[in-house]
């Protein structure tokens, strides 16, 4: 898929720390509970931590109990790219900024909870925050 935001992996290593490269352009998942945005709670929007475009709004976040940001929809349907991932040796679902197709985590169907049924399962180093 051609994205609006195109960059060579020189480009994205030089704009990046390397825990956010890593996360971002090569699928790395950080730590449960280490993230800078688990605990957020102020109103505001998510963004791609790569190149800024608005992914997820403060009042589709949730506490999922997994360590990571948990959301149940993206700010549209349109905002993520969502992929067929089997690189563990189980079949996820890989959620892409559609934007930059930088790598933020993966989607689950078990939030019961919410309206949605749908955890987007993010990674902190691949969001940024702009509060309200």
């Amino acid at each position: 898929m051609a994205y609006p935001v195109t960059k060579s992996d020189a480009e994205w290593r030089e704009e990046l720390e390397p825990d956010k490269f890593a996360v971002l352009r090569e699928a790395a998942t950080e730590r449960p509970w280490s993230g800078a945005l688990l605990d957020e709670k102020r109103p505001g929007t998510y963004t791609c931590a790569a190149c800024g475009a608005e992914l997820f709004t403060s009042g589709a976040k949730f506490d999922s109990g997994s360590g990571w940001p948990s959301f149940f929809e993206a700010v549209n349907p349109d905002a993520v790219e969502l992929k067929v991932d089997n690189s563990l040796g189980t079949t996820r679902t890989e959620v892409l900024c559609a934007a930059c197709g930088s790598h933020l985590g993966h989607l689950f169907d078990d939030a019961y909870q919410t309206p949605t049924g749908d955890r987007y399962c993010m990674n902190s180093l691949s969001l940024g925050f702009a509060p309200e």
